[in-house]
């Protein structure tokens, strides 16, 4: 025999399951669909298989054939079968309608002597590698990715999609194609595809389903191969409407009320990669004169701060405040006139103060020049499509219980069942939390004193300030996400 006998009572949840995408190509996509059935897991010789009729002989006997593994096949629900189906494998793609759906792709730079027309054209009967290549990007822009990882292994590729803040792993192509995968991206974003030894860096522009998505490229040499990064930019998805990004209206006022005011300085804080920064210019908006910052030539955030103060501007964006030059000069900015927004690296929205005196910034000036610092967290957000009432951990309800006392004790909390909108994770979005600071007359006192860390925490507390746990459990009861989301962003 090549297969065990089902055991009846082994029904597997594959919600549940961590499956291994090699496992799952072991079995031929087609055959997959065909028996309504999925690898799972492997141990020695044998698969286990989830199948919807685990009895289907005909099946077993077809699947232990073809891979040379022995079958021990599980029941499974089939409309979870087809899910996972659809998350490794991939929904069925039309190549050559897929293909023609990406109308243009411009180099954005110089770019290399071998990007000539001809090799940047798109038909279906181009190299495998370029249909691959683009389909790999097309799957990324369609389920809303921000990033693609191609990452090479002693054996093999992994590729994965980073799609709500997290890694998901894709199915993956064969080892023999790293180089040309990597060779193809390289003449995409202008880079030189004979250089494997130094970090390259680079861009491009594709316009896919009438939507421009400009792509970064970041290259690194590794002991297996280039490891490849895509960070798409998806200007379709830029919201810039303040009552599009998820304030309560308690924090919109004091927002609005200090965006309002003629001069002064606000700060978005947080930890990296919760906000994008000037260097590169990630998104280009209507309406603003963007710079971008090149160190290797002398354009730093300062150097280009200080020039922007003779072009007699109203408000100033600056990308981050990485050190006390530019601190200073934002400071000074604020103090003559200008309305000064940036970034600085800082667990929560009081600490701005601690970051900014540990710089060397007096007191005195941070009190005539700060309006306002707001902390955010991006959380994900519960999928629509399979949202269900759940009754958490007692360990998290109490969690719960602390951050909102006042919250009814009837409170009913959801998450998401998993589906095929959201492959199986129960989650679709992002959504952000905050933690707003204003600088209050008592919290300008205690500064002017020389206090720093918990001293203003507490007053800002006392003044009305709701910490990001708060702002994130008001979302947990309003039903957009969960528990443990926000505890995982904002403990």
């Amino acid at each position: 025999m090549n297969h065990f006998e089902p055991d009846p009572s082994s029904r597997l949840d594959l919600s549940k399951l961590d499956i291994d995408c090699h496992v799952v190509r072991l079995i031929p996509r087609e055959m997959a669909r065909r028996f309504r059935l999925v690898a799972v897991g492997r141990e020695d010789d044998a698969l286990l298989v989830a199948m919807g009729d685990p009895y289907d002989v005909i099946a077993t006997d077809t699947v232990a054939a073809n891979t040379g593994y022995e079958i021990r096949p599980a029941a499974a629900d089939p409309e979870e079968i087809l899910a996972v189906i659809d998350r490794y494998y991939g929904e069925e793609i039309d190549i050559e309608n897929s293909i023609k759906s990406i109308v243009d792709i411009e180099v954005d730079g110089g770019g290399s002597p071998e990007a000539d027309l001809e090799q940047l054209s798109i038909e279906p009967n181009d190299a495998p590698v370029i249909r691959l290549v683009n389909l790999i990007l097309l799957q990324a822009i369609e389920e809303g990715a921000s990033d693609i990882h191609i990452e090479p292994k002693e054996k093999g590729i992994a590729v994965r999609l980073r799609v709500d803040g997290v890694l998901r792993e894709i199915l993956p192509p064969p080892k023999r194609m790293q180089w040309a995968i990597t060779s193809r991206i390289k003449i995409l974003s202008g880079l030189n595809i004979a250089e494997r030894r130094l970090p390259q860096d680079g861009s491009c522009r594709v316009r896919i389903m009438h939507r421009q998505v400009d792509i970064r490229v970041s290259i690194v040499p590794t002991i297996y191969g280039e490891k490849v990064v895509m960070r798409l930019l998806d200007k379709g998805n830029l919201k810039t409407e303040l009552t599009q990004l998820g304030f309560d209206p308690a924090s919109l006022e004091l927002m609005t009320n200090a965006i309002s005011e003629p001069h002064g300085m606000i700060l978005l804080t947080g930890p990296t990669g919760s906000m994008t920064v000037e260097d590169p210019v990630e998104y280009e908006l209507a309406g603003i004169n963007q710079v971008r910052a090149r160190p290797d030539i002398g354009l730093t955030f300062a150097h280009a701060l200080r020039s922007f103060l003779r072009q007699d501007p109203d408000v100033i964006l600056v990308g981050e405040i990485r050190d006390l030059e530019t601190a200073a000069i934002a400071i000074k900015a604020a103090q003559t006139g200008h309305l000064v927004f940036s970034t600085l690296h800082t667990n929560d929205a009081t600490s701005t103060i601690d970051r900014l005196v540990n710089m060397g910034i007096e007191p005195y000036l941070l009190c005539s020049s700060l309006n306002l610092a707001i902390a955010q967290r991006l959380c994900r957000k519960i999928c629509e499509n399979c949202k269900e009432p759940h009754d958490p951990e007692e360990s998290f309800v109490r969690r719960f219980r602390e951050a909102l006392p006042d919250a009814p004790l009837d409170t009913v909390f959801y998450h998401g069942a998993g589906c095929r909108e959201c492959s199986q994770s129960g989650f679709k979005g992002r959504l952000a939390i905050y933690e707003i600071f204003p600088m209050t007359r008592k919290i300008k006192d205690l500064v002017l004193s020389g206090a720093i860390g918990s001293p203003l925490r507490d007053q800002a507390v006392a003044d009305g300030m709701r910490s990001l746990i708060q702002n994130g459990m008001d979302k947990v009861h309003e039903g957009l996400t969960t528990i443990e989301e926000v505890l995982s962003v904002a403990s």
